[in-house]
Formats: structure tokens, sequence, C-alpha cells
């Protein structure tokens, strides 16, 4: 891990002295910002990263992106500086006092060293837990008068350290599972954010093409494992209970691979599953299993499991062409967008500019959680990784990650489409967008209110609720002033143009849009 997230205080500065050139230093201007970045460069490259925080205050700035992080299972490694020893017990400023509880139950360990010298024992712990034991956010707190002590002689070993995770399906439990096919009369798959990164999509397309099964994306779904144009793909299910149970009528079988089953938002009352309808879980996280309220679970690898089916059903993967070439046939196209009306461009029509200009393989960083319909109707997401979203909702994830994920696939295009609302809470990403020259589109999608929350109003007959309208922002004068190029479009036409050229450093488009729900 040498690439470090952080924004320091003072008890961080011990750490940070002479830092080898062999490092790189990630600065962000506010700690929500900075954990968002990593979280976003921690899913795009598939490895931890290193995060430093400042102390009891630095951290609970960063709290709101943890949540993030810790349904993503992302593997952060947090330090965080602490009062030097002597001072902690008496509550000196910038003490962390119960420095191990304040991230839980957002972090999957935490640990303050007794002593100086397990220090370098404490950041190893933390960082195999991150990636191979429970896995996701971790957390260590360090007094910074810690940083002078030696370390002890052995505390080399730990470079030589590695921990394998390697559950595979047995033979019986591979063969049940294809049975369970083989028996069922009408079959579905639901395909969940963990599959993204792990599992190829192509051996996923080419799973489902073999069954002819329907796919569903999870609830609440925050990377995209399926091509969201093939004809097998049904949608993202809505997450509530009654709906859910409705979109499983009349199939006996559902095997959900990848998801927790499930992760619900909306409050709808009803039977999780209709009468006659079985369903498997495939998952390899433990507490996702031992949660879920019905079902019968499978705790392993996801990679190997795919595999293990794949091989024990006899698909053809090379017939089945890969998720970006695969036959034409397979691919609905998108439907017309609806044009906007009153100087407002409707937010489908921004997104089937964005289809057309960008390339094929553009990473999506979305944030605009009203548009969601209009999102999935107009883009045709066929690689891994083209899509991105905060996994516990928390707003502010949008801009630091899309930071965080050029970061991580340099080569790659990337695009941020954040609401306006959402935009506030990550505005600082830009100063770090502009000081490193990273060519990442941010696409602000501004129609003067909290759109999510008006649909939230209706659901819930909670009329005259104030603080929903933030209209007078403008983001073009704010973007150039932390450094990045920043245009305002009110036309298609204008949209188009702006979007076909290829971004040199990073940019701003604002666009004025109507409002919309998100269901």
């Amino acid at each position: 891990m040498t690439t470090i997230f952080g924004n320091p205080g003072s008890n961080e500065l011990p750490f940070l002295a002479d830092l080898p050139e062999s490092f790189r230093y990630v600065l962000g201007l506010h700690e929500g910002v900075v954990a968002g970045m990593a979280d976003g460069y921690a899913q795009a490259t598939g490895q931890a990263v290193f995060v430093n925080l400042h102390s009891a205050s630095g951290t609970g700035n960063a709290m709101g992106a943890l949540t993030n992080a810790a349904i993503s299972r992302s593997p952060l490694l947090i330090s965080a500086g602490q009062q030097v020893r002597s001072s902690v017990g008496l509550g000196a400023m910038l003490a962390n006092s119960e420095a191990t509880l304040l991230t839980r139950p957002l972090t999957v360990f935490s640990a303050e060293p007794l002593v100086a010298q397990d220090v370098p024992r404490t950041i190893s712990h933390a960082y195999h837990e991150a990636v191979s034991g429970r896995r996701g956010p971790t957390y260590v707190s360090v007094p910074y008068d810690d940083w002078t002590q030696p370390a002890e002689p052995d505390s080399e070993l730990l470079l030589e350290r590695c921990v394998n995770r390697g559950a595979r399906l047995s033979a019986e439990q591979v063969d049940e599972l294809a049975g369970a096919f083989a028996d069922a009369r009408t079959p579905l798959l639901v395909l969940g954010s963990d599959l993204d990164g792990p599992v190829p999509m192509d051996r996923l397309v080419a799973l489902a093409e073999h069954l002819r099964v329907p796919v569903w994306g999870a609830p609440s779904l925050y990377r995209l494992p399926f091509p969201n144009r093939h004809e097998l793909f049904r949608g993202v299910l809505p997450a509530g209970i009654e709906s859910i149970g409705r979109a499983f009528e009349g199939h006996d079988l559902v095997v959900v691979l990848g998801a927790p089953v499930f992760r619900y938002h909306q409050h709808e009352p009803g039977r999780y599953l209709p009468s006659g309808t079985r369903l498997v879980q495939v998952t390899d996280d433990p507490g996702a299993a031992a949660a879920a309220p019905f079902g019968r679970a499978l705790v392993c690898d996801l990679a190997g499991a795919v595999d293990a089916l794949i091989d024990r059903l006899g698909v053809d993967i090379e017939g089945a062409g890969d998720a970006a070439g695969a036959p034409q046939r397979r691919y609905r196209p998108c439907p017309q967008a609806t044009p906007g009306e009153g100087g407002r461009l409707s937010p489908a029509e921004v997104f089937a500019a964005l289809r057309e200009t960008q390339p094929r393989d553009t990473a999506y960083v979305v944030e605009s959680t009203s548009t969601n319909i209009d999102f999935w109707e107009q883009m045709d997401l066929r690689h891994p990784g083209s899509y991105y979203f905060p996994a516990s909702g928390g707003l502010g994830f949008g801009m630091p990650a899309a930071v965080g994920v050029a970061l991580g696939q340099p080569g790659r295009r990337v695009v941020a489409v954040v609401g306006d609302g959402s935009a506030n809470y990550g505005i600082t990403a830009l100063w770090t967008a502009a000081q490193l020259d990273l060519p990442v589109t941010f696409v602000i999608l501004r129609n003067g209110t909290y759109g999510a929350l008006r649909w939230f109003a209706g659901l819930l007959d909670t009329a005259k609720v104030p603080g929903l309208d933030i209209p007078g922002i403008d983001f073009v004068p704010i973007a150039r002033g932390y450094g990045v190029d920043g245009v305002a479009v009110r036309d298609l036409s204008s949209l188009t143009d702006t979007l076909g050229d290829a971004p040199v450093g990073p940019r701003l488009v604002q666009v004025d849009t109507m409002t919309t729900t998100p269901h």
C-alpha cells in the first residue's frame, strides 16, 4: 500500500515525517472526501488502500463516507493519530477517548496497540482483516509518540505473512445447485454487486444465456455485474419486501449470487417469497448469510462457485462471446429519450448524450438518486467496473469516488453523474482532481431540489416538509475556484458538443434538468 489518502492533523505529522519517495500522498480537503476517494480507489483496483485521518474529530468527519465503504466491504486500512500515551487518560485536546469504539460498527476491526512495539503487528492484523478476513474498512489508532520508538527485530517477519482464503463449494453442493436449476420450471437469477470485479462479466453472461433465465440486479445495487441492455436483464429489483415478492411471482427457484437477501429501503410490508418459491443464496459474506430471514445459504468464494457451476453445466464460454462483443441481437436498443420542457433538459436526454459521446468502457460514478429510471433506460453498460453508486446511500460519495476510480484506473474514462444536492457534500474533491490533473468529467444535474426526498414525501404522505429546495447554486464559478474548468449548458446540442470533446484535465458540466422521481 504505497498510495495514502489523507488529510493531516497535528497528531499525524510524526507518522508522515520523512515519507519515502516511493509513497504517493493524495491530499483531500475534508476527511469525508478522503474516505470517499479511497473507497473509489479500492473498488476500482480491488486492492487495499491506506487512509490517514486526524484523531477523533477527523475520523468523525469521515464517518458518513465510511457507511458506504462498510456496505461495499471496501478494504480500507484507516490509521488515525492519537494523543501521546501519557495524555490520553487526562482528556487532553485531540485525544481520542475509547478509540476502538469510535468507528464501530462501520469497521470490521478496530484497535489501539497497548504498547508502541505492537504497532506493526496491529497494522498487519488490520490489513489481513480488511482483505482476507471479514473484509471491509479497518481502523487503527496510534499514539503519535509511538512512531519514534524502535520496532522489535521480529517485526520484519510480518512482511512475509500471507493469509489465503479459499472456501469452495464441495462437489455435492455443486451437483445440488446444478440439480436445482435442472428441476426448476421457471428459475431466475439475482446478481449482486459483490460479483463485479471478482467474477468476469462474460462468464455471468454465458451462464445466464446457457440457462436461458431472466436476470435481476439485486436491490440497492452499487456495482453492475451484468450488461444492463442484455435481453435477459430485467433491471434492478425494487428495494421493498412486497415489490420483490411480486417480481418473484411465477418463479419456483431464485438463485442469488453475490448479494445479501435482501437490502430493502422503502418500508413495504409483505411476504418475502410467493408460495412455492424456493431461494438459494451464494455469498462470500458469512454475515450476510447469517442475517438472511429466509432461504438456504452457501458461503464460499464467488468466482470459484461460478466456475464450478459453469463446468458442471457444460457452459460454452467461447460460444457465448464476451459481454462487450456478443451478438447485437442479444441486446435491446435504448428507447428514445423523452425531451425536456420549460428550458430544462430531461435527465434521459443527458444520459443519452453521455451514451452517444463517451467510450463504451467508461466508468460512471452515479450519485443522482432521483434519476435512476432514466439512467438504466438510457445507458448501455457492458464492461466490468462500469457503475459505482454509494453503497449505503450516504451522500458525498460521487465526486470523491470518481477521483479515486480515476487514480485506480488511469487509462479509463471516468464520468461522475451527480445531483446538485449531492454535489455539495463532496465538492472539495474538485481541488484534488485539479491538483492531480485527472481527466474526470463531473456532470452536475441541477434541478434545485432534493428530488429523491420529494418522492419519499409522497410515499410517506408527509406534505409541506421544509428544506427540500436548494435554489441559486451555480457550480461553474465554484469549480473554477478549485481550479477546474466549468461550463453551464442549457440545450442538447451544446451538451453533446461539450461532452464530445475528450477531457484533458478535470472538467465540470452543469446542466439544468427537470425534476424526476427515483421509481
